[in-house]
């Protein structure tokens, strides 16, 4: 297996061209040696020698054929904000996972399993193996959700291995080339923009407002189109279509489906008929399998999310079910690996087997997800694996289960495929890290670190002392109630010293000492839309008018633009819209009330710029664009 070691500031595909054409011309000159031989002797062995050489290349490429198509496929689906508690098999009584429930049954359960705090670095962990930070991705917008094009991800290792890769849902890790996922490994992708359906960063549907779920424009290998239904119901048919095109091919290819649900992330919404099933329910707080004080305290506000959250979980159990009907019917069960687990832990307050907190926090209740592994020719029956597991672990665990060499670069995940008995100490006896916190990690802000039975939590300053810490042995107080951070000093030091080593090294990570700019003037993307989920500043423009953002850009050549701002709400002031690529600045007057304005024709010249643009009234108020599109006119 071959990894291309690229540089960031070189363009993937421009690399695999520059390696393809230096073949071909190191062959054509062996050519041209081989001609310039008059000798019979050497021209009659010459002749066997390729002829040999011709056979058995064709053998290889048989058997290279007949390989690739034994491969196990892989199914990964992963839901966004779905938490711990929400499932059947996890003691709810209420919601109605049928489906997954069943999963659950005939899978090996990754019991003790950890993600991040929130979305994002979940996603970039997931792919790659390594810790988000390294990769890039430190938050979920502010120009924190854009992942390194330098990274391998899963789909790239995977299409190396004679895959077919594709993604149906939720990215989150970069909108413009050459950061998506059609950049990234994915030969189809039909996907939303920015973080969310609906959101600011996801400007194709943001004014569809509170419909944004039903009907959504999404972007399939990069090109917008208007779909027909609800989100997750069009996910799950881009990846029904998806198989079966792959497999009605003549030895059809191994197939990876990246199946990423964005609900039942906000906004809640979903179809009639799965909310008609919950809008009767009320919940009795000893009805769950484990009293948690997170159901004692819901309000009136968080019940109804509570139904609305489950309407939307039902939903996608109906579809998981399809696609597991979908292998049954094709006979692929026995030979596909289908990988289930959520992206951190539920946005509102409801039931979470009592974990503390929930969502954007390292607290249990944060970042302990389910995650099950159904592949019945390693697993015939159901097994529980209780080792500390976490998302980084998955690339090189379904890469052994795959019978597939591991990434030749570092990776921080390791494989629990091949660990057994005594293995599993290396587990336990590694520590993993945890962090959150808007905008770049801030040393003990929102930190974890754990190894062994023990957890250390940082809620405190910078300089603060230990005893500002907290310690929890998580496997006798898995709620994290108790800190014995003054009864046990020592574990408490050892971790904080891990800690602050890790903070350092990450920190220190090539990939944090520069940004990710969008690539203008490419010819894989034309127009270059700029989303606000991309979009820097202190504080962060988001749904908001009034606060001024920038982008960070390349251009690649100098060439002349079409760039248009659009705004939230028409500008009907006059005034003067600005843009600015220092040292380019332009302006122009605007009389007109308008909801777009177009510079026309403008030369922009190459280089990396921070790209400014904002309209300013005669009254002085400023208004920043919900985003701004450049188009190449040439």
């Amino acid at each position: 297996m071959l990894f291309l070691s690229i540089d960031d500031s070189k363009d993937r595909k421009e690399s695999c061209i520059q390696g393809k054409i230096s073949k071909g011309l190191m062959e054509n000159s062996t050519f041209n040696i081989i001609k310039m031989k008059h000798s019979t002797t050497i021209y009659i062995f010459l002749s066997i020698l390729f002829s040999q050489a011709f056979l058995f290349s064709c053998i290889n490429i048989e058997d290279k054929k007949q390989a690739i198509a034994n491969l196990p496929n892989v199914i990964l689906i992963m839901t966004d904000d779905q938490g711990i508690g929400d499932f059947g098999f996890m003691g709810n009584p209420y919601v109605k996972t049928t489906n997954l429930d069943k999963l659950a049954s005939q899978s090996l359960n990754l019991t003790n399993f950890y993600v991040s705090p929130v979305c994002a670095p979940t996603r970039a962990s997931l792919m790659t193996g390594r810790y988000s930070e390294r990769t890039g991705v430190y938050d979920t917008y502010n120009g924190g959700a854009i992942m390194s094009q330098g990274e391998v991800t899963m789909a790239e290792v995977l299409k190396e291995n004679g895959y077919k890769t594709g993604i149906f849902g939720k990215w989150h890790l970069g909108d413009n080339y050459p950061y998506r996922p059609i950049d990234q490994g994915f030969d189809e992708a039909l996907v939303h923009r920015g973080g969310g359906i609906g959101q600011p960063g996801d400007f194709a549907n943001y004014f569809a407002k509170d419909s944004s779920y039903f009907n959504p424009v999404l972007f399939h290998n990069g090109v917008a189109q208007k779909s027909s239904g609800y989100c997750s119901d069009v996910f799950t048919n881009g990846a029904i279509n998806f198989i079966n095109s792959n497999i009605s091919v003549e030895n059809g290819q191994p197939f990876f489906v990246y199946l990423s649900f964005n609900a039942p992330h906000t906004p809640l919404q979903v179809p009639e008929e799965y909310l008609n099933q919950y809008k009767n329910i009320e919940f009795d707080v000893d009805s769950f399998a484990i009293k948690d004080k997170a159901v004692e305290s819901m309000t009136d506000k968080d019940k109804e999310a509570a139904r609305r959250v489950y309407a939307m979980v039902t939903n996608i159990d109906d579809n998981i079910g399809k696609i597991m009907q979908l292998l049954h019917e094709k006979n692929l069960e026995e030979n596909t690996i289908v990988v289930f687990l959520t992206d951190n832990g539920p946005q509102h307050k409801r039931y979470k087997l009592g974990l503390r907190k929930r969502k954007s926090s390292v607290y249990g209740g944060g970042v302990r997800v389910p995650c099950m592994i159904r592949y019945p020719k390693k697993y015939p029956d159901k097994q529980d694996l209780d080792i500390r597991l976490a998302h980084i672990d998955l690339l090189p665990s379904i890469l052994d289960l795959c019978g597939l060499n591991q990434p030749d670069h570092n990776i921080d995940g390791r494989s629990f495929e091949k660990a057994n008995g005594s293995n599993f100490n290396a587990f336990s006896e590694r520590t993993l890290f945890f962090e959150w916190g808007r905008g770049f990690p801030i040393k003990y802000k929102n930190f974890s670190a754990l190894k062994g039975d023990y957890k250390l939590v940082g809620n405190t300053g910078s300089d603060s002392e230990i005893s500002n810490f907290e310690l929890f042995n998580v496997k006798s107080d898995p709620f994290e109630n108790t800190n014995l951070v003054d009864r046990e000093p020592e574990i408490a030091l050892d971790l904080k010293v891990s800690m602050d080593g890790w903070y350092q090294e990450i920190i220190s990570e090539k990939h944090n000492n520069k940004v990710f700019p969008a690539y203008i003037g490419s010819e894989f993307e034309n127009p270059v839309v700029l989303n606000r989920n991309d979009a820097k500043g202190t504080p962060v423009a988001w749904g908001q008018d009034d606060i001024l953002g920038f982008w960070d850009v390349k251009v690649l050549d100098s060439g002349n633009y079409n760039v248009t701002f659009q705004f939230v709400e028409a500008v009907t002031e006059p005034g003067i819209i600005y843009l600015k690529l220092y040292p380019q600045n332009f302006v122009q007057e605007n009389t007109l009330e308008a909801e777009k304005i177009t510079f026309k024709n403008l030369e922009l010249k190459q280089g990396e710029f921070r790209l400014e643009a904002f309209y300013k009234t005669n009254k002085g108020k400023y208004i920043f664009p919900l985003y701004v599109s450049l188009h190449n006119l040439e």
